[in-house]
């Protein structure tokens, strides 16, 4: 008996609904991982598309069957199980695309369905195999994913002095406020920004915040610069093991990470208020003891970016609310962002800069309306305001920096980065901030600060900005920044 034979067998009998079921959900699961992989590492995930994208199918196929068998709707069987195995196939293929459903989806993939289920049910079962061998596929795509992340090291966490068990002698209330795609004062006037935001940083100074002119991040996307950050170390995208995310990004910044037990060891209560679920999203383990939303708001398949939480809300409660101890509170605005992450249609520069432009203004509002809100209530608190990266300003969307390019002004787009810190009893960093550049190093100034010890600035990280670059040069990790601040190409 051949190969075809036995699968055309199995196709067409007793079990024909759940081998359709099966091939309509199976190859969008694989799909979705082998493209998504950091956003889906959980077991609530696994169980989420085992349960809809497999068991719901061939149970529904199956119900459908029987009903459809012992009804007057019996002389249109036929036509029941490739309808139903197309319309699941196409809506589940869109929503993973997507990241999303609607009705339109349903209408759109329902409507090819009928006519493809009309006309073409003799080939349904050659279509079925058609998505098995797909699946297939997608399975050898998934595999070498599933077996770099095995070779992912955590040796890069590991600091090289005692850190870790650093004991603050000063406690003050910590607020760091992280703008996403903020750009630093001093490239906002020159490159491709060149505007006039001197009144943002008049508000600063009358704020008794000092601003670091050239500052700039270590990476140039959110989850790799915040995973160093919270972690004061390098992970250099594990040498190129990892996407532009970063493997465990959001696990490391909402529990597993250095400064968050520095905290939590000195006694502080922690806090993480973001106006959006965007570090939650593969449902990590939250080390805070407090969020201003829950995990069972986050939804299944999401970019995170859609639904806005409030902050302000939240954040005048916790300023106002004593405490027996001290806080460090983790604000994440959305604004002004970064470009487009991909180009499409019509979309070029010169509009990606005219939106980033509203959008900064909108920033301004957001941590001017936050700092008020914590010096009126808490003046002796510490507040930094640090974004997480630059606003890619120049290009036409944020893909277009893993090529490589030799336009200082493109690189430090992508990099510069905002700092300003504001320090209790208009106390400064004098004696600490020296070699402060990049944001890989900033809360090993800061603990230095609050133990006033120094020996933890023996140990600070290279101020290289690292990228990963798919085209223009050999696939890898390159420094596009050195500690000078002086653009060069070397891989890491």
């Amino acid at each position: 008996m051949s190969f075809t034979h036995t699968i055309n067998k199995l196709l067409s009998g007793k079990l024909k609904p759940v081998f359709y079921g099966l091939a309509a959900g199976l190859y969008p699961v694989f799909f979705y991982y082998s493209n998504n992989y950091a956003l889906v590492k959980s077991y609530k995930h696994l169980l989420f598309f085992v349960c809809v994208f497999l068991l719901v199918p061939i149970v529904g196929f199956w119900i459908a069957s029987v009903i459809f068998n012992l009804s007057f709707l019996k002389k249109f069987k036929k036509y029941l199980l490739p309808f139903l195995n197309i319309w699941v196939f196409l809506t589940l293929l869109l929503v993973c695309i997507y990241a999303g459903i609607s009705i339109w989806y349903i209408v759109l993939t329902g409507s090819i369905a009928i006519i493809i289920s009309l006309f073409f049910y003799n080939y349904s079962s050659k279509i079925v195999i058609f998505q098995l061998i797909l699946a297939f596929l997608g399975l050898f795509t998934l595999i070498p994913i599933l077996i770099k992340q095995q070779s992912f090291s955590k040796e890069w966490k590991k600091q090289p002095d005692d850190i870790a068990s650093v004991q603050f002698k000063k406690k003050p209330n910590v607020y760091f406020i992280q703008p996403d795609g903020y750009v630093n004062p001093s490239e906002l006037k020159k490159g491709y920004y060149k505007i006039d935001n001197s009144k943002f940083e008049n508000f600063l100074t009358q704020n008794n915040f000092k601003i670091y002119f050239n500052f700039r991040s270590n990476y140039s996307a959110t989850l790799p610069s915040n995973s160093a950050i919270f972690m004061m170390k390098h992970h250099y995208y594990n040498r190129g093991l990892t996407d532009e995310e970063g493997m465990d990004s959001r696990a490391i910044i909402m529990n597993d990470n250095t400064v968050l037990h520095i905290f939590k060891n000195n006694g502080y209560k922690t806090y993480f208020l973001s106006q959006g679920a965007y570090f939650l999203l593969n449902f990590p383990k939250v080390g805070y003891d407090y969020t201003n939303f829950s995990q069972k708001e986050i939804s299944f398949i999401s970019q995170g970016l859609s639904k806005r939480y409030p902050i302000f809300p939240n954040l005048e409660k916790i300023v106002r609310t004593d405490t027996s101890k001290p806080k460090f509170i983790f604000i994440q605005i959305f604004n002004p962002r970064h470009i487009r992450s991909f180009a499409r249609g019509a979309v070029n520069a010169k509009v990606e800069k005219e939106s980033w432009l509203e959008n900064i203004d909108k920033a301004n509002k957001e941590i001017e309306k936050t700092v008020n809100l914590i010096l009126k209530s808490d003046p002796k608190a510490l507040i930094f305001i640090m974004s997480d990266h630059g606003g890619y300003v120049g290009l036409n969307a944020t893909d277009d920096f893993l090529t490589k390019t030799e336009d200082r002004d493109l690189i430090y787009s992508a990099f510069s980065s905002i700092l300003a810190v504001h320090l209790p009893n208009n106390e400064t960093l004098i004696n600490y901030d020296t070699n402060l550049k990049t944001s890989v190093n900033v809360f090993r100034v800061l603990f230095s600060y609050l133990s006033e010890n120094k020996k933890y600035l023996t140990h600070l990280q290279d101020n290289g900005s690292y990228s990963i670059i798919y085209k223009g040069a050999t696939r890898g990790i390159y420094k596009y920044i050195n500690d000078d601040g002086n653009i060069v190409f070397e891989k890491k």
